[in-house]
C-alpha cells in the first residue's frame, strides 16, 4: 500500500517579473516538512510550478498524494494541457513555444512516480495551510538567494 501524503503549495512574485519565492508543505501523518526559496528574477508562475516540482521532488519512494495549489495555472496545465503539448512537441495550439517548458517538463518528471491527485483552492482565503506556503513563499521572495536559471524576459 502507497503512503498517503499531502502536499500544499505556493509562490510569491515582487513585481511579476521580480523577486519571487515559493513556499511548500510536506505532510506524512504527522510529520511535516517545508520547502521555500527565493529569486533575484522571476515570475508568480514559475515559483507556483517550482513549489509543486520541490515538494515532490522531495518523496523518497512513490506515494499517493494530493497535491493542494491555489494555481488554476498548474492545476490545468498539469491535468489539461500538458497531453497537447507533448503532442504537439511543447508547442500550444497556436504554435508558439510553451512558456517555462523547463519547469512543465520538470514537473512531469516529478509526477510519474506518484498517483496524484490535484486540488485548487482559493488563495488568501483563510485555508491554513495555503496561508502557511504564501508566508513561506513570500518571506522567500523578500531575501532572494538565486538565479532561476530557466528565467528569461520571453517567459
Amino acid at each position: 500500500m502507497l503512503k498517503q501524503v499531502e502536499i500544499f503549495t505556493d509562490g510569491s512574485c515582487l513585481g511579476n517579473p521580480g523577486p519571487g519565492g515559493y513556499g511548500a508543505i510536506l505532510r506524512y501523518r504527522q510529520h511535516e516538512k517545508t520547502f521555500s526559496a527565493g529569486y533575484y528574477m522571476t515570475t508568480n508562475n514559475r515559483m507556483e510550478l517550482m513549489a509543486a516540482i520541490v515538494a515532490l521532488e522531495g518523496l523518497k519512494e512513490h506515494c499517493e498524494v494530493v497535491l493542494s495549489t491555489d494555481s488554476q495555472y498548474v492545476r490545468q496545465g498539469i491535468t489539461q494541457w500538458i497531453h497537447n503539448w507533448k503532442k504537439r512537441g511543447w508547442k500550444t495550439a497556436d504554435k508558439k513555444p510553451v512558456k517555462n517548458v523547463d519547469l512543465w517538463k520538470r514537473l512531469d518528471a516529478a509526477l510519474s512516480h506518484h498517483q496524484i491527485r490535484w486540488e485548487w483552492v482559493k488563495g488568501h482565503a483563510g485555508h491554513p495551510e495555503n496561508e502557511r506556503c504564501d508566508e513561506l513563499a513570500r518571506a522567500a521572495a523578500m531575501s532572494p538567494g538565486q538565479d532561476d536559471t530557466g528565467y528569461s524576459a520571453e517567459s
